[in-house]
């Protein structure tokens, strides 16, 4: 199944543009605010929250980024204006992180300060190993000020246990995920390159060690292995539900999605919009083949 996933990975992109917007309805909510809207509603209306992703990583310019910071404003007021259950996911490479550092702190700042005034949130997604440093930092920086700030963590990566065991605090928000980059093996745990199982139990030891500092945690995965491991370490610990949420992509295991929600839990999907779905799918598909494999069962069933 591994090796179809890969193959699959690769063909999408000799797939026609419009086959492949049509494939990917199901993982990307739209083009639009307003159509990112409509899918927010509906997952309200099926019990989940949200965290809303701006498409467009891939900039060139700080003006660039600051039309992409724009766009998160506009988010977060349509959000309060219409009593959604959402908060945002923030790539800073996309809002100038590798142009200019200062100026993508500022531009975080605004974002971050305009969440607060409504009571939302920020989390900062993690990226690929030339970033994280930077992102880390940034999260530094930012939650010396505001309560309101989140960072992800990829437990794929050797150094994420020294960074949760500094960033585990109760004060600070984490999300957790096994990692979708190809990295080289240096950066890597032992085994990370043989199969996604094998990170398994690095998860668990970095969503321990949040449940252990009174950390609110955001765990990442559509594992279902996974998932029970820490569902029972939760019960285990007497770590309360309101402690920690699981977080799903958009139409990515919505069975199991309902499933965990029935058992009482909290589920927020990350759902991804925005002009740059054709990019963002392609470089989706390449980082992360199971989804390629999703798609083609698709395409298949068509």
């Amino acid at each position: 199944m591994q090796l179809f996933n890969q193959m699959m990975a690769h063909a999408v992109t000799l797939l026609p543009r419009p086959l492949v917007r049509q494939l990917s309805r199901r993982y990307i909510a739209g083009a639009t605010l307003p159509e990112a809207l409509a899918r927010v509603r509906e997952l309200n209306a099926a019990g989940c929250a949200v965290t809303l992703d701006v498409l467009g990583e891939d900039i060139s310019s700080m003006a660039q980024a600051r039309s992409t910071a724009k766009h998160y404003f506009d988010v977060l007021e349509s959000i309060e204006s219409k009593g959604l259950q959402a908060n945002l996911s923030v790539k800073p490479s996309a809002i100038g992180l590798l142009l200019d550092v200062d100026e993508c702190l500022k531009l975080a700042r605004q974002i971050v300060a305009k969440a607060g005034s409504f009571g939302n949130f920020v989390c900062f997604d993690m990226e690929d190993v030339s970033c994280t440093q930077l992102e880390i930092d940034l999260f530094r920086r930012l939650s010396e000020i505001h309560d309101n700030v989140g960072l992800a963590l990829q437990a794929y990566l050797k150094r994420t246990y020294q960074d949760v065991a500094e960033l585990a605090r109760p004060q600070n928000s984490l999300r957790i995920c096994k990692g979708i980059y190809v990295e080289e093996e240096r950066y890597l745990i032992p085994d990370a390159h043989k199969g996604r199982k094998a990170i398994n139990q690095h998860f668990l030891a970095h969503v321990a060690q949040c449940f252990e500092m009174g950390t609110f945690v955001s765990v990442a995965t559509h594992d279902e292995t996974l998932i029970k491991e820490i569902m029972d370490l939760a019960e285990r610990k007497s770590i309360s539900k309101k402690r920690f949420e699981f977080q799903m992509l958009l139409g990515v295991c919505e069975t199991l999605r309902d499933r965990i929600l029935k058992a009482g839990f909290r589920v927020r999907v990350y759902v991804p919009f925005g002009s740059d779905w054709y990019g963002y799918s392609i470089r989706r598909l390449k980082e992360n083949p199971q989804i390629a494999g999703y798609l083609a069962k698709a395409l298949f069933g068509r």
